[in-house]
């Protein structure tokens, strides 16, 4: 384990030095709508918005909210949208175009301040950035939310840009492993990831046949994150936190149903296979194993844990089959306390969690990233602590 020992500093304040020609997090940035909901006052809010007299709805939702562990999260959706569009919650309504109208512009201002909070932190000018990847899964059109984010932000209009759209919960994991493929293929470079989510095209009054709308009610929230990408960092000017030492995609054959979304015309519907969970735990040790080989790892609790937390269950799941112990998780469990499931969002807001626990003396050198998402895709990264 290599570090600097900075006259016998305390060991919260050592730096591992980082590996030569290796994509480092440079920084870290996130951002959210105005409205915050208390779990507690989701319900009543729910019901009341969407007109729904359904009292046995009502109580699952209730049963729901308990079981999610959320406690607060962060919306797009208010009163002033519903009095403009109330046609949004009213069943069969045609609101594709309504629902982007509010999306389109929604994500690139999460986005935009996302970033800006990244770039300061980063330290350097904006001009700088010489690439930018753009996750979403929560708006549609052409040019993309890239071009206006690019725009926004005053970067130089020769940044390279690239868009992943529609991956769902595992793109921000996806996009780390593109931003290291072409941080380690571009030396100098440096590439401003940012994901941003809104669950604006799925929000529709609840229905007995679509059992899945509640659930998404209870669990999913709105918002942003960016992180700066690069190897080499400069000694002085950036602060690399986080290693992408190795990353890994790989997708389960025959599971293209467990998680599907479909775009229609009134927005997304998504549908959620109760085996899911299961099918994580069928596979999780033996995906984990692959990327720890990298580094000559075995023991999964000498390493630090930053999951995705598609839900408690996969959480629960997960903790249960690798043997790990109390706490592991605590940061996936902490963000989805915090801000719920943001989709391709939530990783960050874990490995934001795990950069202050790794520094108040977690003392792990090695880690993992992982996240889950239709396909049923995995996406894995070893990380390794700076």
């Amino acid at each position: 384990m290599s570090k600097i020992d900075n006259n016998n500093a305390p060991w919260h304040r050592l730096k591992r030095a980082s590996t030569p020609r290796k994509a480092t997090v440079l920084a870290i940035g996130k951002a959210f709508p105005r409205q915050l909901i208390p779990q507690e006052y989701l319900v009543e809010g729910y019901i009341r918005d969407t007109k729904c007299q359904d009292v046995s709805i009502k109580e699952k939702l209730e049963r729901l909210c308990k079981t999610t562990t959320v406690k607060t999260r962060y919306t797009v959706m208010c009163k002033e949208i519903l009095d403009q569009y109330p046609e949004l919650a009213t069943e069969g309504s045609s609101t594709i175009r309504q629902r982007l109208e509010i999306a389109n512009p929604a994500v690139v201002e999460m986005a935009f301040e996302a970033s800006l909070a990244c770039i300061k932190e980063w330290g350097r000018p904006a001009t700088d950035i010489t690439h930018i990847i753009y996750v979403s899964s929560s708006e549609i059109r052409l040019p993309g939310g890239d071009l206006y984010l690019a725009s926004e932000l005053g970067l130089r209009n020769d940044v390279s840009r690239v868009m992943l759209y529609f991956l769902g919960c595992y793109g921000g994991a996806t996009g780390l492993r593109v931003a290291k493929d072409i941080a380690e293929n571009n030396p100098g470079s440096r590439i401003l990831l940012t994901t941003s989510e809104t669950t604006i095209l799925g929000f529709r009054p609840p229905n007995k046949a679509r059992p899945y709308d509640l659930v998404g009610a209870a669990l999913f929230g709105d918002g942003a994150a960016a992180v700066i990408i690069g190897t080499d960092p400069v000694t002085g000017k950036e602060s690399p936190f986080m290693e992408l030492s190795y990353a890994v995609q790989q997708f389960l054959p025959g599971t293209q149903c467990v998680i599907d979304g479909c775009l229609t015309e009134e927005g997304i519907n998504f549908k959620l296979g109760r085996d899911l969970p299961q099918k994580i735990e069928d596979n999780i040790e033996e995906f984990c194993r692959k990327l720890m080989s990298k580094a000559s790892l075995t023991d999964f609790n000498e390493m630090f844990w930053a999951v995705h937390p598609g839900g408690p269950a996969i959480l629960n799941r997960l903790e249960s089959t690798l043997k790990l112990n109390k706490g592991k998780l605590e940061c996936s469990r902490k963000a989805l306390k915090d801000f719920g499931n943001v989709s391709s969002n939530t990783i960050f807001y874990v490995m934001e969690y795990m950069r202050e626990e790794l520094k108040r003396g977690g003392g792990e050198e090695w880690g993992l990233a992982l996240a889950f998402g239709p396909g049923i895709t995995f996406e894995g990264i070893l990380l390794r602590s700076l």
